[in-house]
């Protein structure tokens, strides 16, 4: 069980900061979104030694920043100084992940897409390999 002091983040806890970012986006956190969300923290290897009941906390960080005024960039300051850089494209491919986990991909959704991949320095290269990989991942008939 990894424990963080209430003034920061584990580098988990900023993975599922980031994917319920993303989710709360469009101010309709789907179903899809939140099983996806579940079944990483379940199942990923990065989250092997976290304490899912977590969760709820760190959703209750997310939602309590986005309704302050510049709670955005808050979130990324606090995802920044405590997930290291070696992270960044998992952050970056987990949201992804909970983006397209519904089928559709809404416009604030690609707009903090777009958002993560500047504040987390990501390539465009490498984001776009990454998305595509969500894309595929999540094609229905």
């Amino acid at each position: 069980m990894t424990q963080t002091p209430p003034h920061s983040l584990s580098e988990q806890d900023c993975l599922v900061a980031v994917m319920i970012a993303v989710s709360a986006s469009d101010e309709k956190i789907q179903t899809a979104e939140l099983v996806k969300i579940e079944t990483a923290v379940n199942n990923l290897p990065i989250f092997g030694a976290y304490d899912a009941d977590r969760i709820n906390t760190v959703a209750q960080v997310v939602f309590d920043l986005f309704s302050v005024e510049d709670g955005l960039d808050a979130l990324f300051g606090l995802v920044r100084d405590n997930l290291p850089e070696r992270l960044h494209e998992t952050a970056y491919a987990l949201a992804c992940d909970v983006a397209a986990a519904d089928g559709s991909i809404q416009e604030t959704e690609l707009r903090l897409l777009e958002e993560i991949r500047y504040e987390l320095e990501i390539d465009r290269l490498h984001a776009a390999a990454i998305e595509r990989g969500a894309r595929a991942r999540h094609m229905t008939l």
